[in-house]
């Protein structure tokens, strides 16, 4: 008898296309590996979703990416459901989403990251809220969106600009000078370090992880040509991170390098991605196949693993 699956794709968050993506990716690569896949493009109209998932199928992939995806509220009417799911559950995708939640538990695992601070979007307008260089992003997006790094000489504008409503609450951190990194875990082992090399004098945005634009898109370099000190470590707080939060599944951590001042240098803990991207340029997959497993067997790993919190 055939395992059904149903992919769960699309969404409503600033992420809809990429998640299309990824559901597509993921879907194309299950059929291969023998799964009965159907997939679902998700809206706000719950009763449609709930429809989708009868007869409960075997298990769900969630290929979503970004709020109400990624957050927990849809891992919430999965658990009701009693239908195994991919990736996190409620709470770890909650507390994961939630960048300066996520940074507190994780420290508690003694794993250091830049002491920011959460505002609100309109607070920009009275100045600065720490001396420059400084990074601004939303605490509950994902892939990037809506980040802004505040440099010497630049010229705050508009909150509009970036999209953010005046209540929204922001995080701001430090700028760490030096290399992006990032870890993927797959159930209870980190995979690789993968060095992320923005193109120009860029940082990571969301055009930089998603773009096929070789004038756009980042370079990944795995494994990442760094100290084996700190490529240790940075495995080392990826699982911490994992665990910390407690995530199941894939997750993916990243990570600032400063190594300006010479090698090794420090290591800080950005975020934990609890849905990392699934599409032909998405740092997990190209970890796991530099480890030899192919986009299609991880998938299927994923499947396998779907569970449910309670």
């Amino acid at each position: 008898m055939s395992v059904r699956v149903v992919v769960l794709k699309g969404g409503l968050s600033a992420e809809r296309e990429v998640s299309l993506n990824s559901g597509k990716a993921c879907a194309q690569a299950l059929r291969e590996k023998g799964y009965e896949v159907a997939e679902v493009d998700v809206s706000r109209d719950m009763g449609a979703l709930v429809k989708a998932l009868t007869p409960k199928p075997d298990a769900v992939f969630n290929a979503l990416h970004g709020r109400w995806g990624e957050d927990g509220c849809v891992q919430g009417l999965l658990e009701l459901l009693q239908v195994p799911y991919t990736h996190s559950g409620v709470l770890a995708s909650a507390l994961a989403m939630d960048k300066q939640m996520a940074k507190t538990v994780v420290a508690i695992a003694g794993v250091t990251s830049p002491k920011g601070l959460v505002i609100k979007a309109k607070d920009l307008a009275a100045g600065d809220p720490m001396a420059r260089p400084y990074v601004v992003k939303p605490v509950r997006e994902g892939s990037s969106v809506g980040v802004r790094i505040v440099r010497e000489g630049d010229n705050q504008p508009p909150i509009s600009v970036h999209g953010w409503q005046p209540e929204q609450h922001l995080l701001v951190e430090p700028f760490i000078a030096g290399r992006e990194l990032t870890v993927g875990v797959m159930g209870d082992h980190a995979l690789a370090v993968t060095e992320i090399r923005p193109v120009g004098a860029g940082f990571y945005d969301y055009d930089a992880k998603y773009s096929h634009d070789a004038k756009v898109a980042a370079v990944h370099v795995v494994p990442a040509e760094v100290p084996p000190v700190i490529y240790q470590g940075a495995m080392a707080a990826s699982l911490a991170a994992h665990k910390a939060l407690g995530c199941r599944g894939v997750s993916r951590s990243d990570f600032r390098y400063d190594d300006t001042r010479g090698e090794p240098g420090r290591l800080f803990y950005l975020e934990t991605n609890t849905q990392p991207g699934m599409t032909s340029t998405s740092l997990v997959p190209e970890q796991a196949r530099y480890l030899g497993m192919s986009f299609p067997d991880l998938c299927a790993w994923m499947v396998e693993h779907a569970a449910c919190d309670s």
